[in-house]
């Protein structure tokens, strides 16, 4: 059994100069303001729009990010409906092949030290998990008969694709205090991350 960390990748390169650039010139078609651009006006432009509400603006660019997580975490993502997904499936995944080394991974819960007996009890019961998965495949189930033992820990590999709008959305559910905390693990880093790549669109989300 291999244990990793929770993780993510975004997919889709981001200008975040550009991005700005493309909803301002999109955003001005509803005021016939197009005359107003200039090389500095998209961010003040885009700010306005947020602020207002009007972000049907912002649903005009889209982009892909790939999470590493677990099922647990994954059914949480999938919930975000106006956004298109494509996911490690447990069905036609056999990890007893040597493409997945022979085994199971898991993505290690961090809020438990490696030391502690709440981590060690869990370590328990993946590995638990791990045998009887390999114990039924042996038996001559098939992976997508055997997966019914596989635990919520399971790594699996999800992207993510939706507009801006709606990225917005996941952040302020997925990202806020309230949220599981495998699911800030990844959600907040992510939201940092692309307030660096792309200021203006996220910066009134808090990650706290």
């Amino acid at each position: 059994m291999r244990i990793v960390s929770a993780g993510y990748e975004i997919l889709t390169p981001i200008d975040g100069a550009q991005v700005l650039r493309h909803i301002e010139r999109i955003g001005r078609v509803c005021y016939k303001s197009e005359d107003k651009i200039t090389p500095e006006s998209a961010p003040a432009f885009v700010k306005m729009l947020i602020a207002r509400g009007h972000e049907a603006m912002i649903e005009h660019y889209s982009f892909s990010v790939k999470f590493i997580c677990d099922r647990g975490v994954s059914h949480e993502i999938v919930r975000h409906r106006i956004a298109s997904f494509a996911q490690e499936s447990t069905r036609y995944c056999n990890y007893s092949k040597d493409k997945y080394g022979g085994e199971i991974t898991v993505i290690a819960p961090f809020f438990w030290p490696d030391e502690s007996e709440q981590f060690l009890r869990w370590r328990e019961g993946m590995e638990s998990a791990e045998r009887a998965y390999f114990a039924l495949l042996a038996a001559g189930a098939t992976a997508q008969e055997a997966r019914a033992a596989l635990p919520s820990s399971l790594k699996t590999e999800l992207v993510m694709t939706a507009n801006l709008r709606e990225w917005r959305h996941f952040f302020k559910l997925r990202a806020a205090s309230a949220a599981h905390p495998q699911m800030r693990e990844v959600a907040a880093a992510l939201l940092e991350e692309l307030k660096t790549l792309m200021p203006v669109v996220f910066d009134d989300i808090a990650t706290a």
